[in-house]
């Protein structure tokens, strides 16, 4: 019969009494380094899982649009975001980044990593003049560049069209280049919404570009609700590359993507600690640039999702909050250094304290999602 016993089973005999064979067997009556070892082991799976996942995902192939791996020369700079402000334009075409040298958008989206809390001073090629423009730390580099308003260039070919949609009723079928709207010439994918706009519900005709031979169409711009913008229905195409590794290139592969994961989450949880201290606080979600790897019907893309929340995991779960295992960890460090263990009453106050402190990060992660959906 078990009962408790302040004498019992467990560390500090707050567990039932245990048989010898099962005391031997316990968690309590292991060593402190056995302790260590036990609670690291689930973290640090977690870190090792991708390192054997991703190189499965590179050797199935990824998917990769065309443009990470072309000059970062920008298309389209977005109006009020931190590019606008800093005076970009589009041409532009950056080739460094705090003194260090840019070669595509993929180098520069990996450029930022290492920013994250500083400046950014940008070597940009203008007219074919080299001049620098500068964007103040308080902005949202480690997402990419596209989410500090720099955009690729982006012709205006179709790559969908909506049913019951101006475009698909005219004609315009995929494939299918924009030239002109009516009087207003189009050079890329980005004036369309300004020229749509402008024409409103006229009805006008669109030059287009069908596999080198030219045609003009009608049509209408419509509202999908009334003082809502004015749409054709239609969407770009994006130019995508696959990419296959042998079975060395896809393991250094692999390493060099999951390191860089793990990078980008610890430098994730280091700004929002910054901003849990009183920091100014940002509205802005985390993305991971370029993590997407194809299609979601992909197991590449399955493999690669599933490398990337595991990283989450591991790391979160090694910060020294009570309850977590972090937290274990740093409970059985002391006991290591004192040469005891932390009494009862300590160990449980702290795990009330932890437990307030995941809440509160509950509370603030649901309150950044609903400024940024509705503020």
């Amino acid at each position: 019969m078990y009962r408790c016993s302040a004498k019992g089973g467990g560390e500090e005999g707050e567990a039932s009494e245990l048989t010898e064979e099962e005391r031997e067997r316990s968690f309590a009556n292991k060593s402190v380094a056995q302790r260590l070892a036990i609670v690291s082991a689930g973290p640090l799976m977690n870190l090792i899982l991708p390192f054997l996942i991703l190189p499965i995902s590179f050797m199935a192939g990824v998917e990769m649009p065309t443009y990470l791996d072309q000059p970062a020369c920008i298309g389209y700079v977005v109006e009020g975001s931190n590019a606008a402000e800093a005076g970009f334009e589009a041409d532009d075409c950056v080739v460094g980044v705090n003194l260090e040298k840019i070669e595509s958008w993929n180098s520069a989206n990996k450029a930022f990593v290492g920013q994250a809390g500083n400046a950014l001073i940008f070597d940009v090629m203008r007219d074919g003049t080299k001049q620098q423009l500068s964007i103040p730390s308080d902005n949202d580099s480690l997402e990419g560049m596209q989410a500090l308003g720099l955009l690729p260039r982006q012709e205006a070919v179709i790559g969908g069209l909506a049913d019951d949609m101006p475009a698909a009723k005219a004609g315009i079928v995929a494939g299918d280049k924009i030239l002109r709207i009516a009087d207003h010439e189009i050079s890329s994918w980005y004036d369309l919404r300004k020229v749509i706009q402008i024409v409103k519900d006229q009805t006008v005709p669109v030059l287009i570009d069908r596999s080198g031979d030219s045609l003009t169409v009608e049509l209408t711009p419509q509202q999908r609700e009334e003082g809502g913008a004015y749409l054709i229905g239609i969407a770009p195409q994006q130019e995508s590359t696959e990419v296959t590794y042998g079975l060395l290139e896809s393991f250094r592969q692999g390493a060099k993507r999951t390191w860089e994961l793990i990078e980008l989450t610890v430098i994730f949880v280091q700004n929002f600690y910054r901003q849990c201290l009183g920091q100014e606080y940002r509205r802005s979600d985390y993305r991971c640039s370029g993590c997407r790897t194809g299609g979601p019907d992909r197991s590449s893309a399955i493999l690669s999702v599933l490398a990337f929340i595991s990283i989450q995991l591991g790391i979160l779960n090694l910060l020294p909050i009570p309850i977590l295992d972090g937290g274990h960890i740093l409970f059985y460090s002391i006991e290591l250094i004192i040469r005891r263990p932390l009494s009862f009453r300590a160990r449980e106050i702290s795990q009330q304290i932890g437990m307030a402190m995941l809440l509160m990060l509950m509370v603030l992660a649901f309150y950044n999602d609903i400024i940024r959906l509705w503020g």
